[in-house]
């Protein structure tokens, strides 16, 4: 399983409202995928879960993303592995057909093919996301739990090259891969890459029998990962790690810039995102929940329309509203334009409007940055 990162694809600006419409838009395709990695949130099987969406009320799905209205989210075809749906190329169609920008995040398995790239590129897929959680074959595939791995992504980052189509690489941070990520930048700094996208790990699914980094250990790789992105050839972001804002707020503070340079930054065009607002998950069976890695149903979208409970339902209305948060992130000055990870919160104590454990900053008074 890829993780839910966003791939790289031509940037859309325009501004919006995060409570009103996603930047994403993510669909777990299915759940059948031929690796067996340590750190699935799926817990990915070898077939298609029996009441998997069928072609048809995948359609009608869909045609409830337009309702967003401008600017449309990005729909980032997830899973699983979304290559093991017979009609991906299909419902890529029909998705391009409704005006909506489409990414997908593959599994490196031998379905992986330069054909298959070339054929996602004419169908209109915009750009592709690859995990990488290893500088080496021993250290990747130990992750991805099936020999090989290594070198199918190695081989597809030159295809996306070829083809020219945007590519993110989404890379695992967890106790077991932190020391190796100077070593995977310096490799990534020799490959085409438009954006390098760091996943800290959520403990749900099979990440459970992974380490997450202590608080202590993650903000200071936060703050090497604000100075490597001030260097590096493509944009270096994290994913459920959203305090990084808080870390790299300070640098660009310490360095002299004012509200408006950062606002115009990647960093501040991105606050305020979070599990839930500016983000929105649609399982394999059509649940409507935050965030892959935050498993609450809100509605179905067999039953229910996407954009009324983005919008409208309980819980994505106080996911919406950093003032209903609790602990440290309720009472931070920075939890309008972080919030902390939700799907961290309730992974650790079962409220997704919990603190964020991962976090150590102590609040120095009421929250007043909005």
């Amino acid at each position: 399983m890829t993780a839910s990162a966003q791939p790289a694809r031509p940037l859309r600006h325009a501004p919006r409202n995060f409570a009103l419409t996603p930047l994403n838009v993510y669909w777990e395709m299915t759940r059948a995928c031929a690796l067996a990695c340590r750190h699935c949130r799926a817990e990915a099987m070898p077939h298609p879960h029996p009441l998997q969406l069928s072609f048809e009320e995948s359609l009608r799905f869909l045609r409830q993303i337009p309702d967003f209205g401008d600017p449309l989210p990005q729909l980032i075809l997830t899973g699983g592995d979304p290559l093991v749906r017979p009609d991906l190329l299909d419902l890529v169609d029909a998705a391009r057909a409704l005006s909506i920008p489409v990414s997908i995040t593959p599994s490196a398995t031998p379905t992986l093919t330069r054909a298959m790239l070339t054929a996602l590129k004419a169908h209109g897929v915009e750009a592709l996301g690859l995990s990488l959680d290893g500088s080496d074959a021993l250290r990747h595939d130990a992750i991805r739990g099936i020999e090989g791995t290594y070198t199918r992504t190695m081989e597809a980052m030159e295809w996306a090259a070829e083809l020219a189509m945007p590519l993110q690489i989404n890379t695992l941070v967890a106790a077991e891969t932190a020391d190796d990520l100077p070593a995977i930048y310096e490799l990534l700094m020799t490959k085409q890459v438009a954006r390098w996208s760091l996943f800290f790990l959520i403990s749900v699914g099979r990440g459970r029998v992974l380490q997450p980094l202590e608080p202590a250990q993650a903000e200071q790789l936060m703050s090497w990962i604000y100075h490597t992105a001030q260097h590096a050839p493509f944009a270096v972001a994290t994913t459920e790690a959203p305090s990084y804002r808080r870390v790299a707020l300070g640098e660009m503070r310490a360095a002299g810039l004012n509200g408006e340079q950062i606002q115009r930054t990647p960093i501040g065009r991105g606050f305020g995102i979070r599990d839930g607002n500016g983000i929105v998950f649609v399982s394999n069976t059509g649940d409507i929940c935050p965030a892959g890695f935050l498993p609450l149903a809100a509605g179905n979208v067999r039953d229910d329309h996407l954009v009324r409970v983005y919008r409208e339902s309980p819980l994505f209305a106080a996911l919406h509203d950093p003032a209903q948060f609790g602990g440290r992130c309720g009472r931070c000055e920075y939890r309008s334009i972080c919030g902390g990870s939700r799907a961290r919160a309730y992974a650790a104590s079962g409220d997704p409007l919990a603190e964020d454990p991962l976090c150590l900053y102590q609040p120095a008074r009421a929250a007043i940055v909005n």
